[in-house]
């Protein structure tokens, strides 16, 4: 018996060191009504995700490549794919590196759909609920919803690295609501360089002519 329970205490130990994330949260700050609507148009607009790569060769060796090391956290190939897809066409369209969003995935998540921080982020890529109100439209906005919570994760990143021209340091402890604080750039920066960089037989990561580069923050200590 006492064997017995030492396994599932093991086994419930295990899970919870799987389940480790560090998702915090954004913070409310009042926003001026060009950069609301700016946000709200980016937002809502409403075209259909689609693959946006440079070319087909490009598309189908990136969504491999990525799908293999996305294996261990979503085992369904047709899922993966899916994910894949919205990620690169959601980060592309917000002028992202597509990996640096699988590293914000990574560490905010852990890539699970339904995660909610105690702060109460949601989703994916651990969006505040506020962010609705403040950018949505009148439509109820389902943060669990793949689609939706990229939609916003990435505008919301975008919002942080223009509103820091573009060091994405600081931009990535905004998105986080821990600004000022290096644990959790550092965390996505390794997570980037340890499982998600890339660099195609062109050498380019994002789509051509529509993803604007991010140029990688180096660790910091503060």
């Amino acid at each position: 018996m006492y064997r017995y329970l030492t396994q599932i205490l093991g086994a419930v130990c295990l899970l919870a060191a799987t389940s480790v994330v560090f998702a915090g949260a954004q913070r409310y700050e009042p926003l001026s009504a060009s950069v609301r609507a700016a946000l709200h148009h980016a937002v809502t607009d409403g075209s259909a995700p689609q693959r946006a790569f440079a070319n087909e060769f490009d598309g189908q060796v990136w969504l491999a490549d990525m799908s293999t090391r996305l294996a261990r956290f979503v085992p369904d190939a047709i899922a993966r794919r899916d994910f894949l897809t919205t990620v690169h066409y959601e980060a592309t369209r917000a002028g992202l590196d597509p990996q640096l969003v699988l590293a914000v995935i990574h560490v905010e998540s852990a890539f699970r759909k339904y995660a909610i921080s105690t702060a109460g982020a949601r989703g994916y890529m651990q969006v505040m609920p506020f962010w609705v109100r403040v950018i949505g439209d009148e439509q109820e906005h389902n943060l669990f919803s793949l689609r939706t919570n990229l939609r916003f994760g990435c505008t919301i990143l975008r919002h942080y690295l223009d509103i820091e021209r573009g060091d994405l340091f600081r931009a990535l402890g905004r998105y986080n609501g821990s600004l000022g604080k290096p644990q959790y750039p550092n965390r996505v920066m390794s997570a980037l360089t340890r499982h998600w960089e890339y660099e195609s037989a062109t050498g380019v990561t994002s789509a051509k002519g529509e993803s604007k580069q991010t140029p990688p923050a180096s660790p910091r200590k503060m």
